[in-house]
């Protein structure tokens, strides 16, 4: 990862009940993009989740949208090769060892407070994957992005009773933007 931890991360909301659009999304991915250095870098997106849990399924339902877009892009984690707790050490391994200098743009699920569902952040820093159900998972990306599907708590099945029509929302927000920003980003 080129971010390391002493850096000062800065994180965006945006609120999908809002109105605002995918582009301004994509400008904030963008910009952390630009402000990185990613030339001679291979972009990887790392959709972090399994589809079974419906809170869970954002990041594999963001890299079936995603898997087939850009060739210049690897994306990790689809409904059928999902990147979940069981495998994420392995697939980060497999990302550093196996591709030159990766960007990794990580993407997950989160719990939040009650007023931001329906959000999503993106930030400059690592992600911690699992985080919010107290599992210790490695931090992973250079750019992370979340999208806040359900309240935190200490109900066991938060991630199972989340809707899927939440879910489904902040997936295509966020693959929207993914594709505009990598559009626009490619042009340079």
């Amino acid at each position: 990862m080129k971010n390391s931890f002493s850096q000062k991360c800065e994180t965006e909301y945006f609120n999908t009940d809002s109105g605002f659009s995918y582009e301004l999304l994509g400008d904030c991915i963008l910009k952390y993009m630009t402000a990185s250095n990613l030339e001679n870098c291979t972009p990887v997106i790392l959709c972090i989740g399994t589809d079974r849990a419906t809170g869970d399924c954002l990041g594999p339902l963001v890299g079936e949208r995603m898997v087939n877009f850009c060739d210049k892009y690897k994306v990790y984690g689809t409904l059928h090769s999902p990147v979940h707790a069981l495998n994420i050490k392995e697939v980060i391994y497999s990302i550093y060892e196996s591709i030159e200098n990766p960007f990794v743009i990580a993407i997950d699920a989160a719990l939040g407070i009650s007023h931001h569902i329906g959000n999503i952040t993106v930030s400059n820093c690592p992600i911690f994957p699992g985080k919010g159900v107290n599992k210790k998972l490695p931090a992973i990306g250079d750019i992370s992005i979340t999208g806040i599907v359900n309240v935190s708590g200490k109900h066991p099945g938060l991630l199972q009773s989340t809707r899927l029509y939440t879910v489904m929302q902040l997936a295509e927000y966020i693959s929207d933007a993914l594709k505009y920003s990598i559009s626009y980003f490619e042009d340079f």
